[in-house]
């Protein structure tokens, strides 16, 4: 009998046509995406996040914008986190905060923040990007053994943190919070739970996504240390002056 995997067609990448960037409105931008039609994305799906590729509903994509390269993959590695005194302060600050962890699923609690958050956070691009079926696309992927980081105050949803679970690390696919909850620091009272939850199972890292240098919705991301960046197709340590310089913005 042959070998399946030597019968099994290569996968295929494409790269999608250019259209606004999301962060700079004087830019185009452009990916490069594994085939989404392919049915082995989820044998691939490890690899690529350690290669720097991330997941955007049913889409392993990574930036390949023409004449940019700003958007650069970032991760934690968990063991290592050194945890300042502001992020001591949140995770103190919202000691009264239950976190459950479960297979993602769609229900209308969920819902109802995520149009919030957008709606407070995003207004430009609320009414296009909030319908339930975006929400849904970011929960029910199969081949992405997606979790649901839900934090509570008694029974009140006040953040959820769209979690990709893999061998190599967990995934921040996007998380959204109560906009009225901005002095709880949310966002990354996230972080830090998915740092917990990584720890708990031995998993190394967790994956942030892309970092741009001096970008305001950046900042918190180099807050956490030590961050690895993908660069030159290997992971390296975030260069101090570039961490300096975003800790001390905002």
């Amino acid at each position: 009998m042959r070998n399946e995997s030597m019968t099994a067609p290569p996968i295929r990448f494409f790269l999608s046509r250019e259209h606004r960037c999301g962060y700079f409105d004087d830019r185009l931008a452009r990916n490069l995406l594994f085939d989404p039609d392919s049915p082995r994305l989820g044998d691939f799906y490890d690899s690529a996040l350690s290669a720097g590729f991330r997941r955007s509903a049913s889409h392993l994509y990574r930036p390949r914008c023409p004449g940019c390269q700003d958007c650069i993959p970032v991760r934690l590695p968990v063991d290592l986190l050194q945890v300042d005194r502001s992020q001591l302060r949140c995770w103190r600050r919202n000691a009264d905060l239950g976190i459950d962890i479960e297979p993602a699923y769609f229900d209308e609690e969920l819902y109802r923040l995520y149009r919030r958050y957008l709606d407070a956070r995003h207004p430009d691009g609320a009414a296009t990007q909030g319908e339930p079926d975006d929400l849904r696309a970011m929960l029910d992927t199969p081949w992405a053994n997606t979790y649901l980081l839900r934090i509570r105050r008694g029974r009140q949803l006040l953040a959820a943190a769209i979690t990709d679970r893999q061998a190599t690390g967990l995934s921040a696919v996007y998380t959204f919070f109560d906009p009225e909850q901005s002095g709880r620091s949310l966002g990354v009272f996230a972080i830090l739970a998915q740092i917990e939850w990584a720890r708990r199972e031995n998993l190394p890292f967790l994956y942030l996504g892309f970092w741009i240098d001096r970008h305001p919705k950046m900042g918190y991301k180099s807050r956490f240390q030590p961050l690895e960046m993908h660069k030159d197709q290997v992971w390296q340590p975030q260069q101090p002056a570039a961490a300096a310089a975003e800790s001390g913005s905002n």
